[in-house]
């Protein structure tokens, strides 16, 4: 392994502020990309969250839409289910999706997808 190929364990500061809502994040699907978007050939949206304990966000799902929430860091509940750092859930047939985290840094992911 080279220099360029090394690894580094030290712990990752988040590039997501904490806040009570999502963020849209820099990945699109269809259509041009804006802000340095990555384009992913995908009908997807990404958001993202860092959200301390007892905050919740809800996210409306569109109808004939799913959805993957994948915890980064800390735990949260989606709709009433527990979900630790690590753990994702895919989500269908669900209008909306409530999330609460149950730890103070809990960092998630948010894919909508068609």
């Amino acid at each position: 392994m080279n220099s360029d190929q090394k690894f580094s364990n030290q712990k990752q500061e988040s590039a997501i502020k904490p806040a009570d809502h999502m963020v849209a994040g820099r990945a699109e699907g269809t259509g041009e990309t804006k802000n340095g978007a990555v384009r992913i050939h995908q009908d997807a949206k990404l958001f993202a969250s860092l959200l301390e304990q007892g905050v919740a966000v809800r996210y409306d799902l569109p109808p004939n839409r799913h959805a993957w929430l994948q915890v980064a860091r800390g735990a949260v509940t989606l709709n009433r289910q527990q979900l630790r750092a690590g753990d994702g859930a895919a989500v269908s047939q669900e209008s909306a999706l409530q999330i609460s985290a149950t730890s103070n840094g809990s960092e998630i992911l948010l894919f909508d997808l068609a």
